[in-house]
Order: C-alpha cells, then structure tokens, then sequence
C-alpha cells in the first residue's frame, strides 16, 4: 500500500490548517528604503504582543547561499543563471523555514521575497511570464507592503553609506564601471519593474521618505487589519507539493 497521501486528503489538510496557520507578510523596496529597520520594528512589536515571528532573509538558504557567493564574487553569472539560482534559493527556504514555521502557527516576515527578484530581473531583460514559470508554484503572501521612493533617493541614500556591489548596481547589464552611476541607471529600471508589480499584484504602498516612526505605526496598522489569503486558492500548488515532499509534516497534519 502506498504511503503517498492521496490529493483529496492533502486538500483537506490545508484548508484545516489555513485557520490556525501563521501570517506570511512580504517587506519590498529598493535598496535605502528602510524595509529591513521597518521588517526588526515590527519583528519587535510583535513578540510584545506574544506573537511567535520568524525572520526570513533573501538568499539565505545554506544550500544555494555558498555557490551563490563564489559565482558573484568571480563576477561569472549571466541575468538567466543569477535567476536560476536565486530561484532554486528561494525555493529552498520556502520548503525548509518559510512553511514550516508558517505551519506551526508562526507568522513570517520576509526581508525581500518573490517580488524582488521579479523587479530585479526584468530590469535585466528576462520576461515576466518565464520568470513566475521558474519561480512556479508560488507560495503567495498574505501581506505586501511595498517601501515606495524616487531612483535619485535610494542611490542618494545607497551612496551616503557605502558603494554598491557589482551586481547589486546592474554592472553586469549595464556595461558602466563606476558602479554609483550604474546603480543609479540600473535603479532607476528596478523601480519602474516594482511599479508595474505593484499595479498587478495590488501591493500595499508604504511612503519610505516618511519618517522611521510614521512609518512603523502605518505597519502596524496594516498588519492588524491584513487578512490570510486561503492556500486553497491562492497556494495549494506550493503548499500541496511540500507535503507530499514531507511526510514527517504530513503525519503531523494528519493528527490535527
């Protein structure tokens, strides 16, 4: 007899565990956009509140991460291989912290999420339909709160603290040396892609040249108010295949 659970069973599960599962909020913007202080503020008001929060951090995975790095710094990665390999990243973390801890009831706040690597590679050429293909099936997030400034703000702000690294400012597709004036080209080009998203996914649009407090408490507010988008109709796909993938996760959803 096959332990292989059935789809109808799967099904089942998920739409159980939709009501007690965690929330899953994206953090998106350009770089200098204070996303990451905005993703630690709130990360810090909601375990006052005796919310259980995990973090989830871009290119992170200790499987993909290594290669990642070696390939960037030889400077040996074409726009389709530094997809590829962000994508299987972000596949990694989404099987083995993202919707664990989403699972367990604990609500995750991810610091750059599919969006990101949308924006970034359509501002190096790829298509968007081939890259929501590569990055298929897709986990959704409940909530995407999208950190809004001009081009000419973040490269100000990217520049008053260090140099962008080579990829990060689009050297690769560029062609220009300096790598200030590249970011603030290649900037400009991941900002009219994040817009685009943002029209097409709805995000919800947070104004990142308002100060650091304003700020926090407008996240706040969207986070009391956001609402779960069920799995079984926006993230089956994802969440079916990872159960399949993981029978100890399977077993334990059973007894729920």
């Amino acid at each position: 007899m096959s332990l292989k659970p059935k789809r109808s069973i799967i099904e089942q599960m998920i739409a159980r565990r939709d009501k007690s599962r965690g929330l899953l909020i994206a953090f998106e913007g350009p770089e200098g956009s204070g996303k990451t202080t905005q993703r630690k503020l709130l990360k810090t008001w909601l375990a006052s509140r005796d919310q259980s929060v995990v973090s989830a951090r871009w290119a992170s995975s200790p499987l993909v991460r290594p290669l990642i790095r070696v390939r960037k710094k030889i400077r040996a990665l074409s726009p389709l291989e530094y997809s590829l390999l962000h994508a299987v990243d972000f596949r990694h973390r989404i099987e083995t912290e993202i919707l664990p801890a989403l699972w367990a009831g604990q609500t995750v706040l991810a610091d750059r999420y599919l969006f990101a690597a949308l924006a970034r590679d359509a501002a190096r050429g790829l298509e968007l339909d081939w890259l929501l293909q590569s990055y298929a099936p897709l986990l959704w997030p409940d909530l995407v709160l999208y950190f809004t400034m001009p081009p000419q703000v973040s490269s100000r702000r990217v520049a008053a603290t260090r140099q962008p690294r080579f990829y990060e400012s689009g050297q690769d597709v560029t062609g220009i040396d300096d790598p200030l004036i590249s970011y603030r080209q290649f900037i400009d080009r991941v900002i009219g892609e994040y817009e685009n998203l943002s029209a097409i996914f709805k995000f919800v649009t947070v104004n990142a040249e308002e100060a650091v407090y304003r700020q926090h408490q407008q996240v706040r507010t969207l986070v009391e108010q956001a609402r779960k988008r069920p799995w079984t109709d926006y993230s089956a796909e994802a969440v079916s295949e990872w159960l399949r993938r993981d029978f100890t996760a399977y077993r334990e959803g059973a007894r729920v």
